[in-house]
């Protein structure tokens, strides 16, 4: 399962707002604002103090989509 954060960046613009206005708001990390950039792991306190500056819900800012090989299918990787 692969989680990306492209909807939070689709909020931030139709709210014509910088990732840099997201920081603030949030008080979160350059890092962190860097790892959600890289669809990096974070925590859910990160996705909660998101949620609760922008006044939305964890599936407004991201989305799953099935990775090609899941490690618990018993498929093995195609290469």
């Amino acid at each position: 399962m692969i989680i990306t954060f492209k909807p939070l960046w689709k909020l931030l613009i139709d709210r014509d707002m910088t990732r840099e206005d997201l920081r603030h708001a949030t008080g979160l990390s350059p890092a962190t604002i860097a790892k959600l950039g890289k669809d990096g792991n974070v925590t859910t306190d990160v996705l909660a103090r998101i949620c609760e500056a922008l006044g939305c819900s964890i599936a407004d800012i991201c989305e799953s989509t099935p990775s090609k090989h899941h490690p618990l299918s018993g498929s093995p990787p195609r290469s």
